[in-house]
Parts: structure tokens; sequence; C-alpha cells
């Protein structure tokens, strides 16, 4: 038979006691708080930076301004003859669903023909060029577009290589006019982008947008020049970058001919 095991509890109750113990204690507590409060302020560092990025690239994946359609129009003489480029361009504008607010007043809109780039701000943006457009109109849309293709008027005559104007089409909220062109989901807008050229700036009328185009002016009002050529066959890159979210594009060739027609379907 085995013997019985014995077990014994060992009885050794002594501990370290005296001040250095006392400080050794004290310093594991300050290290341990001053850990901890690191720890803390670092962690919503992070949170608050983490917050931040989320909300900026939510937004920059949201923004998104969508091209529905784009038409050009030629301009017309008195005598009825019609300009052989597209002398403005009439671009649908839209957010996408879930799409934040934008505001237009922010959007840079270049265009180019291959040869000439223009960057364009809205006609009431006074920041980019020093000044917004010459005779600007807070309250008429109509009266925007006439003064963008203006070459006749003291002053009006870079407006088509600076600027471009919106009308609304749909805003069942009213939070679009011509002073705070905001748009949200749902809105749609027309935006006039000037393509006018040295040919065709002999011109006067647009029949398609306004009966006459110097119908509000008593003198003969000569369209601007733009720089831009939108010939048959014209290869066009329109650009728009808002203030924050994805950049529109939207490429189009023009058509081989033109023929006897005032407006031009070109996009998409």
């Amino acid at each position: 038979m085995k013997a019985n095991k014995h077990l014994f509890m060992r009885k050794d109750t002594s501990a370290q006691v005296g001040i250095g113990t006392l400080i050794i204690f004290i310093a594991m507590v300050l290290v341990a708080a001053v850990a901890a409060a690191v720890l803390i302020q670092t962690s919503g560092v992070l949170q608050q930076k983490a917050q931040t990025t989320g909300k900026q690239t939510t937004q920059e994946i949201s923004s998104n301004i969508q091209v529905k359609s784009v038409e050009g129009l030629r301009a017309m003489n008195d005598s009825n003859n019609i300009s052989s480029t597209v002398d403005l361009l009439k671009l649908k504008i839209g957010l996408n669903v879930g799409s934040s607010d934008v505001d237009m007043n922010q959007i840079v809109v270049t265009i180019t023909d291959g040869s000439t780039t223009n960057d364009l701000v809205y006609a009431n943006n006074d920041k980019s060029y020093g000044s917004s457009m010459h005779l600007f109109s807070t309250s008429s849309a109509s009266v925007n577009m006439k003064e963008l293709l203006n070459g006749t008027t003291t002053g009006a005559g870079d407006n088509v290589k600076k600027f471009f104007t919106l009308e609304k089409i749909r805003d069942e909220d009213e939070s679009f006019s011509q002073s705070e062109p905001v748009m949200n989901t749902g809105d749609l807008v027309t935006m006039y982008i000037g393509t006018t050229n040295s040919d065709a700036i002999g011109y006067d009328s647009l029949h398609t947008l306004t009966d006459t185009f110097n119908s509000s002016s008593s003198t003969t009002a000569n369209l601007a020049d733009s720089g831009l050529e939108l010939v048959p066959r014209t290869q066009v890159q329109i650009l728009l970058t808002p203030e924050a979210g994805a950049t529109t594009t939207a490429d189009f060739v023009t058509p081989s001919t033109y023929g006897v027609k005032e407006t031009v379907s070109l996009y998409p």
C-alpha cells in the first residue's frame, strides 16, 4: 500500500512593506493612468478622422451630376441663312439617385473641340474671373442666355468664353434660382454653353431658343466669338467638375452633316 500523502500549505505570510514599496505602487498606478489617457486621446482623434474621411468619401461618391442629353443649335441671319457650325449647346443636367445637393455656382465646365479649350463657370460666379457675367440678371434666365452670346454690348464680348448659364426645367422644392442655383435630387435644369465662332458672329438670331436673339434690344446684337468651331465631324469633350464629387464627362462627335436642321442631337 502506498503511504498516505500529506499536503501542507505554506504559512509564509510575509510581504514587502515600507515607503519604497508604496512609491513603486503609486508609480505603477500613475503609469497606467497616463497610458490610459494616451489611448483614450488617440482613439478619439482616430475616430474623428475616420468620421471626417467617411463623410468626405460618401460625398465624393454620392455627389454625381448626370448629363442626360446634349442638343446643338445653329444661328441664322435675317436672310434665313443657317450657320455652318453649332453655335449653342443645350445640356439637360440632373443628379444621380441619392446624390447630395450640388451648388452649380461652384461647377467648372471645360469644353474643347480639339484645338481650343474654354473653362467656364456659372454666370453669377464672381470669384474665378473677378466679376460675374456682364449684365447678369438675377431673375431672368432668357436674358442671361442672350447676354451670354451678346457680342455687341461693351464688356460682354468675353462672356461666352468664360461663363455658362442655367434655366430650370423641374424644381419641386424651389431650391434653384438664378442667384442661388442649388440642385438636389429630382431637379432638372438646362445648361447653355456658347460655341459660336468667327464665321457665325455676324448672325443675329437663334430662332429655336428665342424668336429673335436681339428682341430685347433696340440695336442689332451680333453673336460673340467663343473661339470654338463645331463644324461637322468635330470631336467634342465636355467635363463637369463639381466642388465635391466625381467629374462627369460627355464625349461626342458632331454629325457628318447638319443639313438644314437648326437643332442637332449630339449626345447620347
